[in-house]
């Protein structure tokens, strides 16, 4: 139902509209990337756009330098990622909590300073990289690309949390000393989350590149770029694949609703309130209140003449 209807959103809404869904599908691509590993194992991350500015820039440069084409850039972006992405993080995941989230988040400054001081004629330097090629034009083919793709990856992933991996990727959130205690190699399975969540980004990051048409420091190590991330997946549900894409679709929105009474990063603010107040009233996301409206209505009666 979920895929029909929104199948048929160019039908009734304008284009303007409809560019503002594009964002919120690669909103959501971005937060179920994160979710997969941070959400499913615990192990926060801050570095998310450290991988989407790998498959980004990898994928401009090879277009803008070399004139590669596009089927052959935005694979090779996604395999560089989830390479490059490794032998950066693969050390990380050996220790945890605030250890590894500062780890992370001084990858993503790192990765800020070097695309802007190192070789800038091949990165751009702070001005980026412009006028690259886009896969479609038009604001409806981009639409049913985007949903199209985060459909997918959002099918993908939520069939792959209801295998035993999954479920031990899980169980490393509640207890990760009883999972190795029981002859599961954690190691082995954060690097299969990461692995997965690296994936994710690059094709996310490559396609939101050649959606823009040009890729900038600024706007993909941004803080509130990550930030924006983060509350998506927190606000919407964490861990549950689903709730990611709800707050996506929340946060795009509300940002522009806020837009033309609040314009700039004010608005970030305003929305980071809304956000907190929400989460303190529902600690779960939201994906949790619409289960517990579901139960409430839709959930089928006892039979009395069962008893």
């Amino acid at each position: 139902m979920f895929a029909l209807g929104m199948s048929l959103l160019p039908l009734f809404i304008s284009p303007g509209t409809l560019r503002i869904f594009i964002f919120a599908n690669f909103l959501a691509m971005f937060a179920m990337s994160w979710d997969i590993l941070s959400g499913r194992t615990g192990y926060i991350s801050f570095g998310h756009p450290f991988l989407i500015g790998i498959a980004g820039y990898t994928t401009a440069m090879l277009t803008y330098h070399l004139n590669w084409p596009l089927y052959i850039t935005i694979p090779t972006a996604v395999v560089t990622t989830m390479i490059g992405g490794t032998l950066f993080f693969l050390p990380a995941l050996r220790i945890r909590g605030t250890y590894f989230a500062l780890v992370t988040l001084a990858f993503m400054e790192l990765m800020y300073h070097s695309m802007q001081v190192v070789q800038p004629k091949l990165t751009g330097g702070t001005r980026g990289l412009s006028g690259l090629p886009t896969l479609v034009s038009g604001a409806v083919p981009n639409y049913y690309l985007s949903f199209l793709v985060m459909f997918a990856i959002g099918v993908g992933l939520w069939l792959l949390i209801r295998t035993r991996l999954g479920i031990a990727l899980s169980a490393i959130r509640m207890d990760e000393d009883a999972v190795r205690s029981s002859g599961l190699n954690t190691t082995r399975l954060k690097l299969f989350a990461f692995m997965v969540s690296a994936m994710v980004a690059g094709i996310a990051g490559a396609l939101y590149t050649h959606y823009l048409g040009s890729i900038a420091p600024r706007g993909i190590f941004e803080i509130n770029f990550l930030f924006t991330i983060l509350v998506a997946a927190l606000l919407g549900g964490a861990g549950t694949i689903i709730g990611p894409i709800i707050g996506a679709y929340f946060l795009t929105f509300l940002l522009e609703l806020l837009r033309p009474y609040i314009p700039g990063a004010g608005r970030y603010l305003i929305y980071g309130v809304i956000a907190l107040v929400l989460y303190y009233y529902v600690p779960k996301g939201l994906y949790s209140l619409f289960e517990r409206l579901r139960e409430r209505f839709f959930r089928p009666r006892p039979d009395p003449q069962s008893d």
